[in-house]
């Protein structure tokens, strides 16, 4: 099995994120630089990093959407291939129109960094499949820009249709409806603001985020 970590100007936890992948599964890992113009061939999963792409200019990860590798990400993503958009990379993801709504300012106008309770909404995904009946898990947020919006309409699509993925306990930032992450309608590109790369081992806390890595992995 093979992973790739693409990693933009201002990316921080890409390396976090090659680790909990090589820690939690017998997956090797590429890290791919964003001027690139093609990922690694066959290639399982592909992984957006948490950071501050491009210094979060505009709009965090509106020029990271419209870096040169983003169209073999999205060519990869229409063939199938598993995506997963931590953070930033959330962010990147909906920029790009590869998953709806946006990531606005935290409602407390504050960055946020802090352990977090979720509910897995939605064990029956690719990336979820490990967790069982495992529906409380923990993991960490770090971010100013973590409040998901989208209008109601589409809201009410991604609940009915099964592609809110993850919910937050106790809301840390705003979203809507306590959204932590999303899946798309294929089921094959999941944007999360919690990091499961800082939860991949007890010795963080929690362990709980090597299910989602052992979970997609195991699904290729």
């Amino acid at each position: 099995m093979k992973a790739a970590v693409v990693v933009f100007p201002g990316s921080n936890c890409d390396r976090d994120c090659k680790t909990a992948i090589e820690r939690s599964t017998d997956a090797s890992v590429e890290m791919v630089w964003h001027a690139e113009t093609a990922l690694p061939a066959s290639v399982d999963l592909i992984v957006l990093p948490g950071g501050f792409a491009y210094g979060d200019y505009l709009r965090c990860g509106a020029m990271a959407a419209l870096s040169p590798v983003m169209k073999a990400v999205r060519a990869e993503a229409e063939r199938g291939v598993a995506v997963l958009g931590v953070c930033n990379g959330f962010q990147v993801l909906c920029e790009a129109g590869m998953l709806p709504g946006a990531l606005l300012r935290n409602a407390g106008l504050k960055y946020v960094c802090k352990r977090v309770g979720l509910d897995v909404v939605n064990s029956q995904t690719r990336f979820t499949a490990a967790y069982r009946g495992k529906r409380h898990v923990e993991m960490t947020v770090g971010n100013g820009e973590g409040n998901y919006y989208a209008d109601t309409a589409t809201l009410d699509r991604l609940e009915g249709e099964g592609q809110v993925v993850f919910r937050y306990t106790d809301n840390p930032n705003g979203s809507a409806r306590d959204i932590a992450g999303i899946i798309n309608g294929r089921g094959n590109v999941l944007g999360m603001m919690p990091h499961p790369d800082r939860a991949f081992e007890q010795a963080l806390g929690s362990a709980d985020g090597a299910l989602l890595f052992q979970s997609v992995l195991a699904s290729a």
